[in-house]
């Protein structure tokens, strides 16, 4: 996740890969567009979501939005932030190593924890109408104080414990030497497949003690969908080993892509036969329930088909930057950390437009966009920030 790994010549001793940091440029904008939806009607959880009408089709293609993105982009997430660990900690060594991850993660964290998140809950309380200052505001909300404000930096918790647990399975193994990076031969199609439709299985069964929307609350943990992420952090591992990303055919990304899009056709059907024209699709989500195994299924072949879909795809045409993306890319991290409050504060100034609220997502789309990147390039040229984030 964090733009040093990446960008460190001496991770390993291919070029830099420009394409996959234009990979986490996508991520990042999909990751603001994803909670921006769900402010404007899409499903899911969001501490600000606007009131307004929105149509039945509208509502549809909101859905599928999410649903997708949903589908694969924070476990594409781990996977990329795992494929530069083993060559991190290869050079590095484990203290270090170690050090560094309290630095790029939890500095980050502790700061949303104890600043971010309490100013922008303050700012909310206000806006919907809370009379009392700040302190008067801290005391209460300490008071019943039962989860860590983590927001969206849920994914650098799980991002430094997965990276301590790799720390732990390092020194656990003692290899006698470190192998490099092998010109390995990428995963068959049929091999991926497999791997997907296991992936889905084993999701459906922890979804039937654990559905979709049950949180761990210290952390904000949806553990419904930490099969993918696990699995996902452990495929980058791999796949640095082995250099499965370059070794990935264009012919594979085609076929790939066909899949993605036999999918888009599938989602509709199964969430109509699943009942949602009569407004219960809770078995989807979890339980001994055929939905739920469907959409579990369907979630991990989604995920599968899109990572190597978009892999070969940024691979063979975008692995190469401008200065504008060299600018993004450098600002990454940081606009993932602040994008919360800026499309938060951002609604709430737009607030008083009204309008279908699909029509306003689309409409309001490019600046949340726009703006939360500049806020993130502002952050990482301070002095402080610049080494971490």
């Amino acid at each position: 996740m964090t733009n040093a790994e990446s960008a460190d010549p001496k991770v390993t001793a291919k070029p830099r890969l420009f394409y996959i940091d234009n990979l986490r440029i996508l991520l990042t904008i999909l990751v603001i567009l994803h909670h921006l939806a769900i402010g404007y009607g899409a499903p899911g959880n969001n501490i600000y979501v606007e009131a307004g009408e929105i149509s039945t089709v509208s509502t549809i293609l909101l859905t599928l939005f999410v649903a997708i993105n949903q589908s694969f982009f924070m476990g594409f997430f781990f996977m990329i932030s795992s494929y530069f660990t083993p060559g991190s900690y290869d050079r590095k060594g484990p203290g270090p190593y170690v050090l560094d991850r309290l630095k790029r993660l939890g500095i980050p964290l502790l700061f949303y924890i104890v600043v971010i998140d309490p100013l922008l809950g303050f700012v909310l309380s206000r806006y919907y109408g809370y009379q009392g200052s700040f302190g008067e505001f801290l005391s209460q909300q300490l008071g019943s104080y039962n989860r860590l404000g983590v927001g969206p930096l849920w994914f650098v918790a799980a991002l430094l414990i997965f990276s301590l647990v790799y720390v732990l399975w390092r020194l656990a193994i003692k290899p006698s030497a470190t192998p490099p990076p092998s010109e390995g031969k990428a995963p068959s199609n049929l091999a991926i497949a497999g791997f997907a439709l296991a992936l889905g299985l084993l999701t459906f069964v922890v979804r039937i003690w654990i559905p979709v929307g049950k949180e761990f609350e210290l952390l904000g943990f949806q553990l419904a969908h930490f099969v993918q992420y696990i699995a996902l952090f452990i495929v980058g591992i791999v796949a640095y080993r082995r250099n499965w990303f370059s070794a990935l055919t264009v012919a594979q990304g085609k076929v790939w892509f066909r899949v993605v899009l036999l999918l888009l056709v599938l989602f509709p059907v199964l969430f109509v036969t699943a009942g949602a024209l009569e407004g219960d699709i809770d078995k989807a989500f979890g339980g001994v329930h055929w939905q739920s195994l469907a959409y579990s299924v369907w979630e991990e072949f989604m995920c599968l088909a899109m990572v190597v879909t978009l892999l070969v795809w940024f691979r063979t045409r975008f692995n190469q930057q401008g200065s504008l993306t060299q600018k993004m890319s450098a600002a990454a991290y940081a606009t993932y950390i602040f994008h919360r409050p800026t499309i938060i504060l951002l609604a709430i100034a737009l607030s008083s437009i009204k309008l279908d609220l699909a029509l306003k997502f689309v409409l309001v789309a490019p600046v949340a966009v726009s703006l939360s990147f500049l806020v993130g390039y502002a952050i990482k040229r301070l002095p402080l920030a610049r080494d971490i984030v």
